[in-house]
C-alpha cells in the first residue's frame, strides 16, 4: 500500500466531475487499499478518489472510533431523506477549518464494493453525512460551497499562504 498526496482547496483538480469505474479490478482493489491507508494516516473519515486526483467515481469512509468498519463506495448513486441538520464538517482537502453545513440525517446509498458486487445500504447520522459529503467531491463540489462567498474567499486565501510557506 502506498500513501496519496491529498489535493488542497483551490486547486482546480477538485472541481473535476469523476467517471464511471468501468471495472473492478486488482488495480482498482489496490486504489481503494492506498484510499484507506491515506484516509486513517491524515486522519479522517471519509476520502474521495477525485481528493488524490483520481477522477473516478470512488469514495472509501469509515467513521468508526476504532477504525474497524471501512466502507468503498465504488459508483454510488445516493438518494437523501429526512430532516435537514446542521453539521460541523471538516474535509482533508481543506485542513483545519470546521464550519457548519446542513445535510440530510438519512441516505440511501446503491454502489458496487472493491469486489465489484452491488451493495445498498441505508445510513444515520454521521455515516450518512460523510457519505454525503464524499459524493459530492464526485461532482466536484466542497463544502465550502456551502458556505458564504466571504467565508470561502477567507479559508481559499489562507490555505493559499499556508501553501506558499510550505512551498
Amino acid at each position: 500500500m502506498a500513501l496519496l498526496e491529498i489535493l488542497e482547496f483551490p486547486d482546480p483538480r477538485l472541481r473535476t466531475i469523476a467517471k464511471p469505474v468501468e471495472q473492478v479490478d486488482d488495480s482498482l482493489r489496490k486504489l481503494v487499499a492506498d484510499m484507506f491507508e491515506t484516509m486513517y494516516e491524515a486522519p479522517g473519515i471519509g476520502l474521495a478518489a477525485t481528493q488524490v486526483n483520481v477522477h473516478k467515481r470512488i469514495i472509501v469512509v469509515d467513521v468508526s472510533e476504532n477504525r474497524d468498519e471501512p466502507h468503498a463506495f465504488i459508483n454510488p448513486e445516493l438518494s437523501v431523506s429526512g430532516a435537514e441538520l446542521e453539521t460541523e464538517e471538516g474535509c482533508l482537502s481543506v485542513p483545519g477549518f470546521y464550519e457548519p453545513v446542513m445535510r440530510y440525517e438519512r441516505a440511501e446509498v446503491r454502489a458496487l464494493n472493491e469486489l465489484g458486487e452491488t451493495i445498498e445500504m441505508s445510513l444515520e447520522g454521521l455515516l450518512a453525512v460523510c457519505v454525503q459529503h464524499e459524493c459530492d467531491h464526485l461532482e466536484g463540489k466542497l463544502f465550502v460551497d456551502y458556505l458564504s462567498n466571504l467565508k470561502r474567499t477567507r479559508i481559499r486565501r489562507k490555505l493559499e499562504k499556508a501553501q506558499r510557506v510550505r512551498a
